[in-house]
């Protein structure tokens, strides 16, 4: 399948913060475009798991969400390796000047994205 990073542009401007620029210039896009996969590999973890969504409430699906990401290991690689794979040379470059910092924000964002796409 032949995907293309989306841009945003609306996000970023001249008084945008170096590190807030690489968030919005290559982080949110390369989530965005990895959208579908993500919920993917989620949904395929709830199956495997056996955790039935439907049967609990909003916010405790919210927060079973976040706790997936946040503290299974193996998760929360895969999460970061599906976006930390779709860098260029240079955008590794400054992923690895703040790595720790940088991971945060991936998951962050991508806890975002689930709790607001896929959990109603």
């Amino acid at each position: 399948m032949n995907k293309e990073r989306p841009i945003i542009s609306y996000i970023v401007n001249e008084n945008t913060l170096d590190f807030e620029k690489f968030q919005n210039a290559s982080l949110r896009p390369i989530i965005k475009m990895q959208d579908e996969f993500i919920f993917g590999l989620f949904q395929g973890y709830l199956s495997k798991r056996k955790i039935d969504f439907n049967t609990i409430n909003i916010s405790k699906r919210r927060a079973k969400a976040k706790s997936i990401f946040l503290k299974d290991l193996n998760f929360k690689y895969l999460i970061l390796g599906v976006i930390i794979g779709h860098f260029s040379s240079e955008e590794l470059q400054i992923y690895q000047e703040n790595a720790s910092e940088f991971n945060k924000r991936i998951i962050q964002i991508c806890i975002q994205r689930v709790q607001d796409t896929f959990i109603k």
